[in-house]
C-alpha cells in the first residue's frame, strides 16, 4: 500500500471520515465577549478556515468553568447562555463540509492571577514562570474533581447539540489534565495522585464520561503531551503507557504535543538544557517538533496520530506521513497569517507555508543587551506569541493580517488587549 498524501481521506475508528490529512490545529483566539460567549468574530474567522481547505478544523480551547480561563477572551460553556451563538459559530466553521471539533479545556493553575488568584489544581503548587502573573492554586477535593469530569462531559454534549462534529479533550501544555499527569504539579497521595495509574485517572475518567455523553459515533480526540520537557515531569515512557490506555477507550485521534508554561516547547521555545526530553536539532531540521516522540509512542497506539508544531513545507509533511509516525498534519501558526494555506497546498499553488518566525527571532535578537534578562525573555516569548494572537484578532474583525507588526509593538498591543479584556470581564 502506498503512503498517504496530504489529500488522502482518513476514516476514524468511530466511522467519521476526514476529507484530507491537513488540520487547522487549536489556536487561542481571544474573541469571546465579556460573558465568554461566541461572537460574530468567531463566525468570520472560522468561515475563513472552513473555506481554507483543511479536512479538520479544531477550535481554540473552550473552557468548562468561567472561573478558570486561559485568557479573558476564551469561550466558556458554564450557564452563560450563548447556545445560538455557538450554533452560528459551528455553521460557519463547517460551511465547506469539513469537520469542526471543539477543543475542551480547563487551565487549572495556568489561570491568570487577575482572573482567579486561587485556581483549582491537583496540588497547591504555584506556577514557576518569569514575571509571575499566576496565583497560588488550591488542591481540588475529590468531589470537585468528580464535578470537573462532569463539566467536560456536559460541554461535549453541548458541542454535539450545537453543530460541532467532534471534540478534543486538552490534556497537554500544562493545563489541568496535564497537571494531573505530571509528578511536578501533582503531589497528591489519594486515588488521583502518586502512581501513573492514579495520575492518569482524571484523563481516563473524563474520556469515559465524554464518550458516554455523546455516543459511539461522534469523534472524541485527546491532545496529549509526549513529555513535559522538565526534569521530574511527565515522560515519554509514561506517555506511551497513557497512549495504550487511551486506545482501550477507543478514542478516534491522539494529537501529540509537549511542554507547559514553564517550558514552552509547543511554540518552539524554552527547552531545558540537558533534558533527556528536549527537542533534538534533527527533529527541528525535519520541521515537526514532536515527530520522533510520535514514532516512539506509535507501537503502543491503536488510534490515528496527529502531530502539530513546526510543519512548513509540503515535502516535510509528505515525509512525516510516509514515515508512519503520524496520520494527520497539524498546522497552527501559519494559519494565523494564511488561513487558506491547506487549499494552496492541496492545489499545488504553493509548496510551503508563510515563515514569519525567522523574522520574529531576528527582531527579538535586537533587544537592548542592557535589558533585564527576565524582562527580555518575557518580551521575546510573549511578543512573538502576541504577534500571532493579534493576527487572529484582525482576522476576526475581517481585516488582513499585519505582517509588518514588530515584536515590540506586538508585545505592547497584546498586553493592552488582554488588560482591556480582563477589565471588561471583571466588570461585567
Amino acid at each position: 500500500m502506498s503512503a498517504p498524501d496530504i489529500d488522502t481521506p482518513l476514516q476514524l475508528p468511530c466511522g467519521a471520515v476526514l476529507g484530507n490529512r491537513l488540520c487547522k490545529a487549536a489556536l487561542t483566539e481571544g474573541l469571546a465577549d465579556a460573558h465568554n460567549r461566541a461572537t460574530d468574530r468567531h463566525e468570520r474567522i472560522y468561515r475563513q478556515w472552513s473555506e481554507g481547505g483543511a479536512g479538520l478544523v479544531i477550535t481554540g480551547n473552550v473552557q468548562v468553568d468561567r472561573a478558570h480561563l486561559e485568557r479573558p477572551g476564551n469561550v466558556a460553556i458554564d450557564d452563560n447562555d450563548g447556545l445560538e451563538a455557538l450554533k452560528r459559530y459551528a455553521a460557519a466553521g463547517t460551511s465547506c463540509g469539513n469537520h469542526l471539533w471543539m477543543q475542551i479545556n480547563h487551565p487549572g493553575r495556568q489561570t491568570p492571577e487577575a482572573l482567579n488568584p486561587n485556581p483549582l489544581a491537583p496540588s497547591a503548587i504555584r506556577l514557576d514562570v518569569p514575571g509571575g502573573g499566576f496565583g497560588q492554586p488550591r488542591a481540588a477535593t475529590g468531589a470537585e474533581i468528580r464535578a470537573l469530569i462532569a463539566r467536560f462531559a456536559h460541554v461535549a454534549s453541548v458541542a454535539r447539540d450545537t453543530g460541532f462534529t467532534g471534540v478534543q479533550i486538552h490534556a497537554a501544555h500544562g493545563y489541568l489534565i496535564s497537571q494531573f499527569l505530571s509528578p511536578i504539579a501533582n503531589r497528591r497521595d489519594d486515588e488521583w495522585g502518586g502512581s501513573l495509574e492514579n495520575r492518569a485517572r482524571f484523563l481516563l475518567e473524563t474520556v469515559r464520561a465524554v464518550r458516554a455523553a455523546i455516543g459511539s459515533d461522534f469523534p472524541v480526540a485527546v491532545k496529549l503531551n509526549s513529555a513535559d520537557f522538565q526534569r521530574g515531569g511527565f515522560t515519554n515512557d509514561e506517555a506511551r503507557q497513557v497512549t495504550a490506555w487511551l486506545g482501550e477507550l477507543d478514542i478516534d485521534l491522539l494529537e501529540l504535543s509537549g511542554g507547559t508554561y514553564e517550558q514552552l516547547v509547543m511554540i518552539g521555545a524554552g527547552r531545558e538544557a540537558g533534558s533527556e526530553t528536549q527537542i533534538r536539532d534533527s527533529t527541528r531540521a525535519r520541521e515537526a517538533y514532536f515527530l520522533e516522540t510520535a514514532a516512539l509512542l506509535r507501537p503502543a497506539a491503536t488510534m490515528p496520530f496527529m502531530v502539530t508544531g513546526g510543519f512548513r513545507t509540503i515535502a516535510g509533511m509528505r515525509q512525516a506521513l510516509a514515515s508512519g509516525a503520524t496520520d494527520l498534519i497539524g498546522l497552527g501558526r501559519p494559519m494565523c497569517v494564511q488561513p487558506d494555506l491547506p487549499r494552496r497546498l492541496l492545489t499545488g499553488e504553493t509548496a510551503e507555508g508563510p515563515i514569519w518566525e525567522h523574522r520574529l527571532h531576528m527582531a527579538a535578537d535586537a533587544l537592548d543587551p542592557a535589558t533585564d534578562p527576565a524582562l527580555a525573555q518575557q518580551i521575546e516569548t510573549w511578543g512573538k506569541q502576541g504577534w500571532f494572537c493579534l493576527q487572529l484578532l484582525r482576522l476576526g474583525e475581517g481585516l488582513e493580517p499585519d505582517v509588518d507588526l514588530s515584536v515590540f509593538q506586538a508585545f505592547n498591543d497584546y498586553m493592552s488587549n488582554e488588560a482591556r479584556a480582563t477589565e471588561a470581564l471583571i466588570g461585567r
